[in-house]
């Protein structure tokens, strides 16, 4: 089986290690990959929203499955396309997409299902948010939400006035996210335990994955502004089984029956972003893929085909799939770019990663990086992500953190604490 895959993080890379153990694998390509991911296959000089250039490159290599990393190619209609010309690609089409593309659509997809999420509203006028805001409607702490896609950078925590009227003005005034922020929505803050929680669904039947928890905010203690995700784990104990049998039954059943029955049937990866909060669990948000940081902790927990599962999934059958899931625990640290996730610096060394890649059950994923005569250099905000699994979650920390200790590039940042509230929930 030839496979593209879409994208150049860590995420992709870790996409294209696990189908590398694939026995139907004979011929790998990332477009446009990264320096990690041209080590386990070939990589395409080829942007992954270029969707032209990616559809012709299919077809010309006689490409048997395409599988969509980020989000903007599959609510950009990627997966519409390649369709149209005859081509197999794992991802929802456009419609579907508008899950992750759109947080309104999200939200009034939920309340017609009664699916559990916080209350909202959406607006399409600054000042009408504003009046809101003033009048003494909400109270606070709330959320304001860009509507469309802004990499993980659109959710605002205002824990008062002045913080949410700033929030609104940089979406909507200041264009911090362009049209992403044509609309926003304003939601009822949520108190809880964040889990992300992923399943395999071919429109109509899913297969879920292990729960994960990722890291979010810049800072240890979970301070400062919100990333695309510094660091995650994975461990069965993130649910306990009646949270588990509550987040199916309530959240992801009529997540994918819902969609069906409305017509856009979603085939693909889909992640809830839940709380679960003291009343059950409650979604924060959809995404349309698979998450990044969280493949990174998942995908090692998978103990069979991922390449058969994505392709049963563009087939739209996952009727004779079976998937098994080991019991390690794994944590994934991600380390970034100084600056990150505001202005910094590329093009900087990269030394140790043989070193960290060494030790056994050990995993250094690329992300934002390129090469450059030969050696690794950083060319984005979050750079790599250190990876291990073991027996147990204390004992993956450690590693992790050993793999990180070995790698070094002038202003390097990473989070101390990843994973930390997991083994404070597993020791109390």
């Amino acid at each position: 089986m030839k496979i593209l895959v879409v994208g150049s993080g860590g995420r992709e890379h870790a996409i294209c290690w696990k189908l590398r153990q694939s026995p139907e694998l004979t011929d790998l390509y990332c477009a446009p990959g990264n320096a990690g991911t041209s080590r386990l296959g070939e990589n395409v000089a080829i942007q992954a929203e270029d969707i032209g250039r990616l559809l012709d490159f299919a077809a010309a290599r006689h490409i048997d499955l395409t599988v969509v990393g980020p989000e903007a190619p599959l609510v950009a209609g990627i997966v519409d396309q390649f369709e149209a010309a005859g081509l197999l690609a794992a991802g929802p089409n456009r419609v579907a997409a508008q899950l992750e593309g759109s947080k309104a659509f999200a939200k009034d997809f939920m309340k017609r299902r009664g699916i559990p999420t916080a209350d909202y509203q959406t607006y399409t006028d600054a000042a009408a948010v504003h009046a809101d805001l003033s009048s003494g409607r909400y109270s606070f702490p709330l959320v304001v939400k860009a509507d469309g896609l802004a990499a993980g950078k659109g959710v605002f925590i205002c824990p008062d006035l002045r913080s949410a009227q700033s929030a609104v003005d940089a979406i909507m005034r200041d264009r911090q996210f362009g049209a992403s922020g044509d609309r926003l929505v304003v939601e009822e803050f949520l108190e809880g335990e964040e889990v992300s929680f992923m399943v395999f669904s071919d429109g109509r039947k899913y297969i879920p994955m292990v729960p994960s928890q990722d890291h979010k905010a810049v800072y240890d203690g979970d301070k400062g502004p919100n990333t695309g995700g510094m660091g995650a784990y994975s461990i069965d104990a993130i649910l306990s089984p009646e949270h588990r049998s509550r987040v199916l039954s309530e959240i992801i059943e009529p997540s994918i029956r819902g969609m069906a029955e409305e017509g856009t049937p979603f085939r693909g990866i889909l992640y809830a972003g839940l709380m679960i909060t003291k009343s059950g669990p409650r979604v924060l948000e959809y995404n349309a893929r698979f998450g990044d940081p969280e493949t990174q902790v998942v995908l090692p927990r998978l103990e069979g085909d991922l390449a058969s599962i994505l392709a049963g999934i563009a087939r739209g059958d996952l009727t004779e799939t079976e998937v098994r899931w080991n019991n390690q625990a794994v944590v994934c640290v991600v380390v970034a770019s100084g600056g990150y996730p505001g202005p910094y610096q590329k093009g900087k060394d990269i030394t140790g990663l043989e070193m960290a890649g060494e030790a056994r059950n050990t995993m250094v994923f690329h992300a934002g990086t390129a090469e450059r005569n030969g050696k690794p250099v950083s060319s984005g905000g979050r750079v790599l992500g250190i990876t291990a699994r073991a027996t147990s979650l204390e004992e993956a920390i450690l590693q992790a953190y050993e793999g990180v200790n070995k790698i070094y590039f002038e202003g390097m940042y990473y989070r101390r604490d990843i994973a930390a509230k997991g083994l404070r929930k597993l020791t109390s």
